[in-house]
């Protein structure tokens, strides 16, 4: 006999009597307009398709760039996917330790994609939910994680949201950057990093880096160092750990708790999350921003590329830079996350795409930045003024910046070091 779901939804504790299992079809919808279903046919195989009134519709709210014609209509699916749930969706769902903590709890293997957006669809990243056909609607948890927990938080306390959910300890540890939850409080809704079991003051090192980010001009997000025992909820295991977690705003919900609409460039480019380090380069990116959001965008991209070079962030994937949808129409680059400095973890000096053809995190030459342009079929010649800029602004930041005293001794001077040596890279580039 199949087990139905009677307990509380994995992610927000709401009740669910359906067995995901039994499911053929879910409705999938934006701001809270049915826009398409998702349906599960023979094979295992799994078939994306429009509601006919919102291809015809001229004013439709953006789900995807992905699904946009060369021509600016929308593209219609035809093809289903087998196994896996077509590419947008399966970005939608959470990666490695995360995805099967919550595949447990919904009694669903983890591969098992179509499932377990059944079962987290009320709570997924922007503006969409996806919903069981013909199931009462699943609402989003209400601040603080757990409708049936009656404690009235303070502003300042932050409640892990995902009810029920066992963190193994041994598993919480073997997240090399720390395992990424979702938590309600402090005035808004939050993502909390824990402190990794395999490198030291990660949380530190990258609130340090979205400081120094803020101070060069990049937009972040709100973020906070919180000690972990502050976070209601968590499970005796996570609590067990010693030291600080990372709370980062969500810039896909509003001051009042409405929805934003956004889109990593893994779905973007329509590649499934293992790809996000193959198959596009910064350039390629660079190129849609410039399409899309003009020079805005693309010159803001830039900024915050260089940044991460001079850090030494050799981890900006595809799914670390999005689009925002404000107007639930035109895309407008979304602040900068997961900016750390991954050199003194990592030694490896490459970035995570390639940047004029080049992949170094030693060095940024006229040459690089003109092979950059090229491709993306940019104006040349204002971005190495941006470059020098970024360069300036980050060293002058870097040298009076209080946080870095929040990092290890270590850690402080290979960052510092990262940083001066760029810096002398592109002060000898300018002055050939």
């Amino acid at each position: 006999m199949r087990r139905t779901m009677k307990n509380s939804h994995p992610r927000t504790g709401t009740a669910m009597n359906f067995d995901p299992k039994t499911l053929s079809a879910l409705a999938v919808k934006l701001h809270g307009r049915r826009i398409g279903v998702i349906n599960r046919i023979g094979g295992d195989r799994h078939l994306f398709s429009f509601e006919q009134d919102y291809i015809d519709d001229a004013n439709r709210p953006t789900l995807s760039l992905s699904f946009k014609g060369q021509r600016g209509g929308l593209v219609v699916p035809t093809r289903p996917v087998t196994a896996r749930l077509p590419v947008f969706f399966s970005n939608l769902l959470p990666e490695g330790h995360l995805r099967d903590y919550l595949a447990a709890r919904a009694n669903v293997k983890p591969q098992r994609e179509f499932f377990l957006l059944a079962v987290l669809g009320a709570d997924l990243p922007g503006a969409l939910m996806v919903a069981p056909m013909d199931q009462p609607e699943q609402g989003a948890a209400e601040e603080g994680g757990d409708r049936n927990h009656d404690e009235r938080l303070p502003e300042t306390a932050l409640r892990f949201s995902l009810a029920g959910v066992q963190l193994k300890f041994s598993a919480v540890m073997e997240a090399s950057g720390g395992l990424t939850i979702p938590a309600g409080g402090m005035g808004g809704s939050w993502v909390v990093k824990l402190p990794s079991g395999r490198f030291a003051s990660v949380p530190e090192n990258e609130y340090t880096m979205m400081a120094l980010a803020r101070t060069v001009g990049i937009e972040v997000p709100r973020t906070e160092l919180i000690d972990i025992r502050d976070i209601r909820g968590l499970p005796a295991d996570a609590v067990a750990m010693e030291g600080k977690a990372l709370a980062v705003q969500r810039f896909d919900r509003g001051a009042a708790g409405e929805t934003i609409h956004m889109e990593d460039f893994a779905q973007v480019f329509s590649l499934y999350p293992d790809d996000k380090y193959r198959h596009r380069s910064y350039a390629n990116i660079a190129a849609v921003l410039w399409a899309e959001t003009g020079e805005t965008g693309t010159y803001e991209f830039l900024r915050r590329l260089v940044f991460s070079v001079l850090i030494g962030n050799a981890d900006m994937h595809l799914k670390n830079w999005s689009l925002l949808y404000p107007d639930r129409r035109t895309p407008v680059l979304s602040p900068a996350y997961d900016l750390v400095a991954t050199l003194p973890y990592i030694t490896r000096d490459e970035l995570a795409l390639t940047f004029g053809g080049s992949r170094s995190l030693s060095e940024i030459t006229t040459d690089q930045v003109r092979r950059f342009a090229d491709t993306a079929r940019l104006p040349a010649s204002p971005l190495w003024p941006i470059v020098t800029e970024t360069t300036d602004r980050t060293v002058a930041s870097w040298e009076k910046l209080a946080e870095k005293d929040l990092l290890l001794e270590k850690m402080r001077t290979a960052i510092g070091d990262q940083i001066l040596s760029v810096a002398k890279t592109v002060a000898q580039a300018a002055a050939k």
